[in-house]
């Protein structure tokens, strides 16, 4: 082999090493991004969770046309969870909100002060999609103000959430006995969470920045309050108070643990007459959609 012929042979055996050593060195460059895109492709959609609060105002006006326009907006949103205040029954009306979830297909747990033997009660529920694991109930203090929490563990995924569903007391002066409740609310939530995320939802017939919810401000977060900051308690726009019958206030609301959720979207429900004109109730409802953190 000539001179010539031997240096040509000896660059392209350099040039084939070093394109060899390049290719290796990408490669293992890239290798950790494309095994960690792959891993993220690959993990489960965070959980999130779809609320709805919507105090029913018993059988008051025309309870089968108002029932109607509720199961269509509850079967068109697909919530996981509603929690319903003024929920009745009596000897001609089938408890409403096993009506309702037998007419959306969800499991409904009823809770009352009433005797379950009594013909007419009336209390507050927890309708469910997802699995429930457990349910339970108390009376909330004082005693003689009739008042309930609801308390619903369900599956969401892998993951455990206790629900729990209320309606405190309603007069604008009753700011002690609302706090009262809060408290022994409060008590419940530590006694029966155990070490599971939990939410609040209901008619709390108070607004968000009342006195009275000091203490549950401070370790819970309010969804519809979260996601528009800055707004009144008053204001007409953000009003759950049907105002065609009252002046504007928010006081339904959803209460999370911000170290557990976070809040996505919230929006108020039921605040328009349907075609012929009826409303779904006195108040309006509430939606938001949590999302479960790692």
């Amino acid at each position: 082999m000539n001179p010539a012929a031997a240096g040509r042979t000896t660059l392209r055996r350099l040039l084939t090493r070093w394109w060899t050593g390049a290719v290796v060195l990408a490669a293992m460059a890239s290798s950790p991004a494309l095994a960690a895109q792959a891993q993220a492709d690959a993990a489960p959609a965070p959980a999130t969770l779809s609320v709805v609060t919507l105090n029913l105002w018993h059988d008051k006006a025309d309870w089968p046309a108002r029932q109607r326009q509720i199961v269509a907006e509850l079967r068109r949103l697909q919530p996981d969870v509603i929690a319903l205040q003024e929920v009745l029954q009596h000897e001609g009306l089938p408890n409403q909100a096993q009506t309702l979830a037998a007419a959306l297909g969800y499991r409904a747990y009823f809770v009352s002060v009433d005797s379950t033997a009594a013909p007419r009660r009336y209390g507050n529920a927890i309708l469910s999609k997802r699995p429930v694991l457990s349910l339970d109930w108390k009376a909330l203090q004082p005693a003689d103000d009739y008042r309930t929490v609801a308390h619903a563990r369900i599956a969401v995924g892998t993951r455990t959430i206790n629900v729990y569903a209320t309606h405190l007391h309603y007069k604008p002066e009753g700011g002690a006995i609302r706090l009262q409740q809060i408290d022994d609310l409060l008590t419940y939530v530590d006694a029966t969470a155990g070490g599971a995320p939990s939410l609040l939802a209901g008619d709390f017939n108070a607004p968000e920045h009342a006195p009275e919810f000091a203490g549950l401000r401070q370790r819970f977060h309010n969804a519809y309050g979260t996601l528009h900051p800055g707004i009144a308690d008053d204001a007409r726009e953000h009003s759950t108070l049907n105002l065609n019958q009252y002046a504007p206030l928010r006081i339904d609301h959803v209460w999370y643990e911000p170290a557990a959720f976070a809040a996505d979207a919230a929006q108020i429900l039921f605040n328009a007459p349907d075609a012929d004109g009826v409303w779904a109730s006195d108040h309006y409802g509430v939606q938001a959609r949590l999302r479960l953190l790692p």
